[in-house]
């Protein structure tokens, strides 16, 4: 009987584990700061107070270099970084992936091209902090700091299926200076695979 006990203790401390440390801020609440080190795309720590005293809001978005989900979104994430770095917004990947060396996140970003800086999350503290889950996974955060959307970048991995563009539809947004049309939706993806 001790035995069994015992057993679903450590059961239970372990599903505990696999388990996020924190949920998703809510839509209309601060982004969580963060102090990041850029792997690509950059270097030195970056900041997200700095993004956002820069220009008109930040891109967050969650990548992996060996999700067949989040490389689908590689052309998709750069055209964005690129439409959208003139008119005030930065985007930026975290790879919070434990089993993603800062190497090879390096040697991804180059041979795929990634326009934006890709930034090491290790120990996944700003992915916890933010409730990511998946690989791709966005955020959408105003000048002031504000989290105005988080989901999805659009509905297919195939990039010719998309038909709703909610994270391009969530800048533009911010760009009017008018409330996010849909600030939630359904990010799918590959799991971060945490430490």
């Amino acid at each position: 009987m001790k035995h069994a006990t015992a057993l679903a203790s450590a059961a239970a401390v372990s599903l505990l584990l696999a388990v996020p440390a924190a949920s998703a801020p809510s839509v209309g609440a601060a982004a969580p700061a963060f102090s990041l080190p850029a792997v690509a795309g950059g270097s030195g720590t970056v900041e997200l107070k700095e993004l956002a005293a820069k220009g008109k809001g930040v891109v967050v978005v969650f990548v992996s270099t060996r999700c067949p989900f989040s490389n689908a979104y590689n052309a998709r994430m750069s055209a964005l970084a690129k439409q959208y770095a003139a008119k005030g917004i930065a985007l930026v990947g975290i790879n919070s992936n434990n089993n993603e060396p800062d190497s090879e996140v390096a040697e991804h970003a180059k041979k795929n091209g990634l326009a934006f800086p890709v930034l090491k999350d290790a120990g996944n503290k700003v992915a916890d902090a933010y409730g990511a889950n998946h690989t791709p996974e966005a955020y959408v955060i105003d000048a002031s700091g504000k989290l105005v959307y988080h989901g999805r970048i659009d509905e297919s991995k195939e990039e010719g299926e998309a038909r709703s563009h909610d994270l391009a539809n969530a800048i533009d947004a911010v760009l009017a200076g008018k409330p996010v049309p849909a600030a939630e939706t359904k990010a799918f993806g590959c799991s971060i695979k945490r430490a």
